[in-house]
């Protein structure tokens, strides 16, 4: 298998592990720095790299892994405007966070729903 493999089982064990590694940076920053924003998203890539990791894992069903991905997208934009208003000064572009919060909620509700699809023979 490689980072490309067909399910993208790998990717998310890989988007798991840098998520966490960013969030355990990030809250350190914060405690350090300070900011607001920043510890919020630490916070917010802390308590999404276990699903990334358990979803690669285990080797989910097509619904899932896409939710999955939607999470990861739409923490990426979340988390992204976050840092930029602190470490930039200003937003990442215009309704990035909104954006990614809507991307963030999808994705939650795509792996409840994925839990409601019957599974491929």
């Amino acid at each position: 298998m490689t980072l490309a493999d067909p399910n993208g089982s790998r990717m998310l064990v890989f988007a798991g592990g840098l998520v966490g590694a960013a969030g355990v940076a990030l809250s350190a920053t914060a405690a350090h720095r300070g900011g607001a924003f920043t510890g919020t998203a630490a916070s917010f890539l802390l308590m999404h790299a276990p699903v990334f990791l358990a979803v690669g894992l285990v080797g989910a069903n097509r619904f899932l892994r896409i939710a999955s991905f939607a999470l990861l997208a739409g923490l990426l934009l979340f988390a992204g405007d976050l840092l930029a208003r602190d470490f930039l000064g200003s937003r990442l572009f215009p309704m990035s966070a909104p954006i990614g919060g809507t991307l963030l909620i999808a994705g939650w509700l795509g792996i409840a729903i994925s839990a409601l699809t019957r599974p491929r023979p």
